[in-house]
């Protein structure tokens, strides 16, 4: 009698992950690229510098340990964020405004679910590629699962809808200041150049992304046993309620609050430099102005917010482990190892399978380095020199970047922002693995034929530098 195969809880799969990492510190030759300090004050490595470590080190089993309440702390700022979140919607939630808002939309889309599919995608992907706006759209899960489990949809769709616009927003960005403006800088050509072919991208690429969701929200429609979901606890609680509460004045000033702190982080993000600090900060105080508006006492507010924070434990867990990945392959010396590894067979491929090669280890890296502008900075240097040698304009290496870094932000296990979306959600990794595979493969086969044709047509001569010689990269970034 054969056992039936059980998934791992998500936790005990980051942990294995964290594991086989620690491992290949041990088997692979350890190594690192000289690297250059930029005026804006980041790294950045010099391409041609790399050298074995004449001081191998191994890590102990204790190391391995250590590195668990490391991560933890290495990513205290998307883990704190995610906790004020929480307890902040909680509050709200007291005040009836999720269930009004979750009534009124049903009353404009309740009949029409596939226009409120593209609508987030399209508006999340625009927010994404314009701003960056990854973290910020956590507010939002649990509003999305009410919306869709009282249209007879499940917290997959929900997730679906984030998650896809967040990623194709940053794939298929326009001038996204932490990846686009970073890659172009590094790489020596005009800082949002090419932006013609990327804005005519965005279409074709979001509809891909809304058919795979609608056709998975299609099915859980006809049959509500096809939903992925379909055994899991509602993160709402349970809550099934039949008929929701008027939007009263109350309820609109306190989503009137929500908008306004929404815009305010978009503001301090493009203009102050804000990050999960100060966003956390603001978040606070619509929490409180939602308690004075939502009428709700002192207690209350404090219980509430307590209830909120431990329901995402579990969360703030997983994505802090996630980031002992990444920490045990830099401890480990490994890190540029692999960077290298990657980078150095493209050198010797045509220039169109050396343009999709260069998307495939993007892909690749950004389960080891989750942050896109940090990977612009390790993976551009080395990349641009490629490019030149074999025949890859520079704009098509950014390309190829975005492609890489955007789109599998939906699916590797290391983004923090990621596992705070589906922990929010209560979906577990595995299932969300299975639901966004397919898409992966469709965006990477779509992306793959940009950029042959790219190559094709010579995108990105226009701004490619007149090179007499394959100059060190870093020259360019002096002037960043």
């Amino acid at each position: 009698m054969t056992k039936t195969f059980k998934v791992p809880h998500t936790l005990i799969l980051l942990l294995g992950m964290m594991l086989v990492a620690y491992i290949a510190t041990w088997i692979v030759p350890q190594g690192y690229f000289e690297t250059i300090t930029l005026d804006n004050g980041r790294t950045s490595v010099v391409p041609g510098t790399f050298a074995l470590a004449q001081e191998q080190i191994r890590l102990t089993p204790m190391d391995f340990l250590v590195a668990i309440p490391r991560a933890l702390a290495a990513a205290q700022d998307i883990i704190f964020f995610v906790f004020i979140v929480g307890g902040v919607l909680a509050i709200a939630r007291a005040t009836g405004t999720i269930d009004a808002l979750i009534g009124y939309l049903l009353e404009r889309f309740g009949t029409n679910p596939s226009m409120l599919i593209f609508m987030v995608v399209f508006c999340f992907s625009i927010a994404s590629g314009a701003i960056g706006t990854a973290g910020e759209y956590i507010p939002f899960v649990l509003i999305l699962v009410g919306l869709c489990k009282a249209m007879r949809l499940d917290a997959m769709t929900a997730v679906g809808m984030v998650v896809t616009g967040y990623g194709i927003g940053y794939g298929i960005s326009a001038f996204n200041p932490f990846t686009v403006m970073i890659a172009q800088t590094v790489s020596g050509i005009p800082v949002y150049s090419g932006i013609e072919l990327r804005l005519a991208l965005f279409i074709p690429f979001v509809l891909i992304g809304f058919h795979h969701v609608w056709s998975y929200a299609q099915k859980v429609l006809n049959d509500p046993e096809a939903s992925m979901t379909k055994a899991l606890p509602c993160p709402l609680g349970g809550q099934d309620t039949a008929s929701y509460p008027k939007l009263e004045l109350r309820h609109k000033l306190v989503l009137f609050g929500l908008i306004a702190t929404v815009a305010t982080a978009v503001w301090g993000i493009s203009e102050k430099g804000w990050y999960l600090y100060e966003l956390g900060a603001i978040f606070i105080l619509w929490g409180i102005f939602t308690a004075i508006v939502g009428k709700l006492d002192a207690d209350t507010t404090a219980i509430q917010f307590i209830e909120g924070v431990k329901d995402l434990a579990t969360t703030a867990m997983l994505i802090g482990v996630a980031r002992g990945i990444a920490l045990i392959m830099e401890d480990g010396q490994i890190l540029h190892s692999l960077v290298y590894g990657m980078s150095y067979p493209l050198s010797y491929v045509g220039s169109e399978i050396a343009s999709v090669g260069m998307f495939v280890m993007q892909t690749l890296l950004n389960l080891f380095i989750p942050s896109g502008s940090g990977q612009a900075y390790v993976t551009i240097p080395l990349l641009t020199p490629v490019g030149d040698l074999v025949g890859v304009n520079r704009q098509i290496v950014v390309l190829a970047y975005q492609f890489g870094d955007g789109f599998s932000n939906m699916i590797v296990p290391t983004n923090a922002v990621l596992m705070g979306i589906i922990g929010m959600a209560g979906v577990p990794y595995h299932l969300w693995f299975r639901f966004c595979m397919p898409l992966m493969l469709k965006l990477m086969a779509a992306a793959s034929l940009v950029l042959v044709l790219a190559v094709t047509f010579d995108y990105g001569r226009d701004v490619q530098p007149d090179l007499n010689s394959l100059n060190d990269v870093s020259t360019s970034t002096e002037t960043n």
